[in-house]
């Protein structure tokens, strides 16, 4: 709950309103399990907040390990409903991958997540949870929305996660240790970018309308190019960063030509690429190019003004990629 929600809640209760503060720092400063821990409010009103409510903290209930560190994390939400999150350490970083909605809508040719189809939106409790019950919580550096579902898709709720993540009664994280991905919603791209200064990643993917359409249909509904021309009216040169994802597909996206219109259509804006190893899933008739062919693309680009990394691929013996857990678990339950 937010800080204006606690408010709400306590004054409802009946309880003074400073308890609303009280109860935001048990919850996210000291991050206690139960009620009965939060020993600064009078026995009283914790029995009534225990009559009505839950402090919601649920542990994963699985979890695959990679050989490289990379942990990925089920979540129940709901009935018969499962949520995914990536637990990615890196030397002095430590990364969460967060999901946002079970299911997704957005139906991209290569995401395991939009095979499922959507079943529900996360609620912002449901999206801290994957961050508060973490086993390795106190290592965190840094989230990324970018697991299961299209934050924007979810807006409401994921502002308010985002909200709790860095507001001074919340968790107080700098908006700088958190990035969001999306596919580029019209409806909530303005709106995220307007409220709150996090980062933002864009799933590109393709340069051209037409091929971008085909593994994503949700450039149909808003074209690379209108949103390249939004993104234009606000300023990613100083501590926010702006940066576009593309997974490199063998014989698809991976050749100059590609590198050349990438260029011609990100010039202008102060940002970064970051590409990507494909994944592969089942069904799926994509294939990622080899690190030869990413290395030159990259090389290209960075060499014409562009900066690009390669960003490193992680639990791949652990299907680390969105969906695949909760697909397996909600199939097995099906079959049960």
């Amino acid at each position: 709950m937010t800080l204006v929600e606690l408010q709400s809640l306590t004054k409802r209760l009946g309880m003074p309103g400073f308890a609303a503060k009280q109860i935001a720092s048990w919850l996210y400063e000291k991050k206690v399990a139960s009620i009965d821990d939060m020993t600064n409010l009078s026995l009283k009103h914790r029995e009534l907040l225990k009559q009505n409510y839950e402090v919601g903290a649920e542990a994963p209930v699985d979890e695959m390990r990679s050989v490289d560190g990379t942990v990925k994390y089920l979540y129940k939400v709901g009935e018969n409903h499962f949520v995914e999150s990536v637990y990615i350490p890196d030397d002095d970083r430590a990364t969460l991958c967060v999901s946002s909605q079970v299911g997704c809508k957005m139906n991209c040719k290569f995401c395991m997540t939009g095979k499922q189809g959507y079943t529900a939106n996360l609620t912002a409790s449901q999206i801290m949870n994957q961050i508060h019950s973490l086993p390795e919580r106190d290592k965190l550096t840094n989230v990324v929305m970018m697991g299961m579902g299209e934050p924007l898709d979810n807006l409401d709720e994921v502002l308010k996660a985002l909200e709790l993540l860095t507001a001074t009664y919340g968790y107080a994280w700098s908006p700088k240790r958190i990035t969001l991905s999306t596919v580029g919603l019209r409806k909530g791209l303005q709106r995220f970018i307007e409220e709150n200064d996090c980062h933002l990643a864009i799933s590109l993917h393709s340069p051209l309308t037409v091929q971008r359409a085909e593994l994503m249909p949700a450039e149909k509904a808003f074209s690379i190019t209108e949103m390249v021309e939004l993104l234009k009216n606000y300023d990613f040169s100083k501590q926010r960063r702006l940066s576009f994802e593309y997974i490199v597909f063998k014989g698809l996206n991976d050749s100059q030509v590609y590198a050349k219109e990438l260029l011609k259509l990100l010039r202008g804006l102060d940002c970064r690429v970051n590409l990507i190893r494909f994944h592969a899933i089942p069904g799926v008739d994509l294939e990622g190019a080899d690190m030869d062919t990413m290395t030159r693309f990259r090389d290209y680009l960075t060499s014409h003004g562009l900066f690009t990394t390669i960003r490193s691929s992680r639990g791949e013996d652990i299907f680390a990629a969105c969906g695949m857990l909760s697909t397996a678990k909600q199939e097995k339950n099906n079959e049960s």
